[in-house]
Order: structure tokens, then sequence, then C-alpha cells
């Protein structure tokens, strides 16, 4: 087996010592860096309504741009998140953000819905500078509070992705959508510059061909069953949000209650439960170990499911559920992130691994929600994120 796929737990240098107010703005940095770079990720999302009318068609019939999206984070996942482990990181980051901050402006310019699909889809595949940067912090962080800087990115990564959803449409409600393509290009161009030029310059001894990552991620899962475990527990929880939040929209527009479109909008406001978890999170990772961590984060993901059926009916029930399902991904995430992260002896393919893994259980998962929704209501719903949460739990119960 070649030296990519030994499973071998990395030994983390902790680099010359820092000034505290440094390395306290060091982190500071990359977390809003991370803020707006996965925001470009859910930009179309909430924009689609404002998209729809610019081109003289209707919002379902551009849903598939969101899709893109997805489809290019993927893809940049697959190809750009190993090279963490085999080349610079600074020009790698500065080159992604000034290819993202390009497509932005190609997108904002587009004059149809297949120029706007081909700019959304570069700029989400560029935009992984984010799991380029996780590595980088765990890789720097005492051992001791490793988890805990992990989980200051991941708190940014939250609040990008709440920014892009609630920021994102009042902005384009107001000034139109083009507007927030061309802020979003702006503000991915000045921190993700700013980031790189604050990054360590790394010295890389690359052997293999440049993109080898790719085909060592299975042999890489295979010989490492805490990666193994770390990845299925999270595409379970992830699925299991992802179910949830996506049709969330229906049920609330829906003859249930009935509110508007910028009312239910307003729900992405539950995600800041997130970041508020993560660094509680990041310590009791710190103190008491991912697996305690994992389990508790299951616990609570499983009570908020029957909360989240009552809330079909009940208001109330419907908030504490949306507190309480952010709660446990986020605690689930660095836990199984950090663990993802110092397991092998490459953390940047192991940490895209772990990603793609998380980003697939929650695709899938999303692909039934929506018909579930349509043959069952809520309750179908509802339904498919207690199977998720089953499977993740189960499949990875017995140790190997």
């Amino acid at each position: 087996m070649s030296s990519a796929t030994t499973a071998q737990p990395v030994q983390i240098p902790t680099g010359t010592p820092v000034p505290t107010t440094a390395g306290r703005l060091f982190l500071v940095l990359i977390a809003v860096c991370t803020a707006v770079t996965a925001a470009n990720i859910y930009l179309a999302g909430p924009l689609l309504p404002l998209i729809a009318h610019d081109f003289g068609s209707t919002p379902s019939a551009v849903a598939w741009i969101a899709s893109v999206a997805q489809f290019g984070y993927a893809t940049g996942l697959l190809f750009f998140a190993p090279l963490g482990d085999r080349v610079n990181r600074r020009p790698l980051v500065a080159a992604l953000s000034v290819a993202t901050t390009a497509a932005l402006l190609a997108g904002a310019a587009a004059p149809g819905t297949a120029a706007l699909a081909v700019a959304v889809f570069v700029a989400a595949a560029a935009t992984v500078v984010p799991q380029l940067l996780v590595p980088l912090v765990a890789e720097r962080a005492p051992a001791h509070h490793r988890a805990r800087h992990v989980a200051a990115v991941i708190a940014g990564l939250f609040t990008g992705i709440v920014a892009a959803r609630v920021v994102g449409s009042l902005v384009g409600q107001a000034y139109g959508w083009r507007v927030v393509f061309i802020g979003s290009a702006a503000l991915t161009l000045v921190l993700g510059l700013a980031t790189a030029y604050v990054l360590p310059s790394e010295k890389r001894e690359r052997t293999g061909p440049l993109f080898s990552g790719v085909a060592a991620l299975p042999g890489l899962v295979r010989s490492s069953p805490d990666l193994w475990r770390a990845c299925l527990r999270q595409a379970g929880m992830f699925g299991a949000w992802s179910a949830l939040w996506t049709t969330l929209a229906l049920l609330l527009t829906g003859g249930s209650y009935g509110f508007s479109t910028a009312t239910a909008g307003l729900f992405g406001l539950f995600g800041l439960a997130a970041s508020a978890v993560a660094p509680l999170a990041g310590g009791f990772v710190d103190r008491f170990g991912a697996e305690k961590v994992v389990r508790s984060a299951y616990v609570l993901a499983a009570v908020s499911v029957p909360l989240f059926w009552l809330g079909g009916h009940v208001l109330w029930a419907l908030f504490v559920a949306a507190i309480a399902i952010h709660a446990a991904l986020v605690a689930s995430h660095v836990a199984n992130q950090t663990l993802a992260l110092t397991t092998t002896s490459t953390p940047a393919t192991a940490n895209t691994a772990y990603v793609v893994a998380g980003f697939t259980g929650g695709a899938l998962a999303s692909s039934l929600a929506g018909p579930a929704f349509s043959h069952w209501g809520w309750g179908g719903v509802c339904v498919v994120a207690g199977i998720w949460l089953v499977i993740g739990w189960v499949s990875t119960a017995v140790r190997r």
C-alpha cells in the first residue's frame, strides 16, 4: 500500500510559538474567510425567485441552479482539497480566491440561466478554501486546544451559511440578485488574498501525480477505522439535518402555517445556534473525547425528530427542534472532523474523504425528502431523517 493510504496517526507539529494576540487574530481571519467562502455555495438558493423574474421564468424552472452549486462544490472537494497535503497552501488559497471572484462576477453579468449555471458551478468548485484551512488550523493548534480551534472555523462556516440565506435574500430584495453576487465577489477577493498573505509558507516534497490524493481516498478510509466511522456518522447526521432543513420551507409556506417566503427564510437564523454551540463542542471534545460528544449529539438529534414531527402543527416545537438539530449537527461535526484530521498521516486527504462522505449523505437524504413530503407530508420527511440517524449510528456501532 502506498504511503498516501497508510493510516498512521499524524504527528501534528506545533511549530514556533506565536504571541497569543497574533494567534487569535490569525484564527479570527481564517474563521471570517471561511464564512465568506462557504456562503458562496448557498448564494443562489435564496435568490432563485429574483433570478427567475429577471430571466422571465419561474422559481421552479431555475431551481436546478442551486443544485449545480452542490455538484460544483463536490467536484472542488475531490480535486482541490487533497492538495493541502501536497502543495504550498498560500498560493493555492490565493488562486482559488481569484478564480471564485472571477466566476461570481461572470455570474453577475450572466445573460441567461445557462451562463449563470456555469459560473455558479465554477465558483462553488473553487470555493473549497475552508477545507484547506481546517487542516492547517488543526496542525498549528496546541494538542489540548485542537478541537476548540477547529470549532472556531466551523462556527465561521455555519455563520456563512446563515448569512447566505438571510442577508443575501434581504440585500437581493433591496438591490437585486446581481448586486449580491458582486458584493460576495469583492468580499471573497479581499478576505481570500488577506488570508493567503498571512498563511505560513510551506515546503512540500510531493511524490506522484499532483491529483493522486483522489485515488488514495478509498484506501485511506479502508485502512483507518476511526476515519471510516467519522465519515459514516457524519453522513447520517448531515443527512438527517438536510432532509428536515431543505423541506422546512414547504411546511412553513404550506397549509399548516401559510407563512410568506420572507418569513419562512428567517428560520435560517436558527442556524446561528450552530455558531454558538461550536466553541462549547470544541471544549467538550478536548476534555471528554470525540466519541462521547458524537454519542450525545446523536441522542439530541434523535430527540429533535419527534419534536419536528410535532412542529408540523405546533410552532413552539418547531423552534425547539430547529435549535436542537443545529446543536447536534455542529457538535457531531466538530468531534468527527477533529477525529478525521488527526487519525491519519495525510490530514487534508482524510478531511476530503470526511467532507465528501457527509455531503453525499446530505444530498441523498435531501433527494428522498422532497418525494416523501409530496407523498406522505411532513411526517414522511421526519421518517427519512430518523432512518438516516439509525443508519449513521448502527452502521458504525460494531468496531472493526
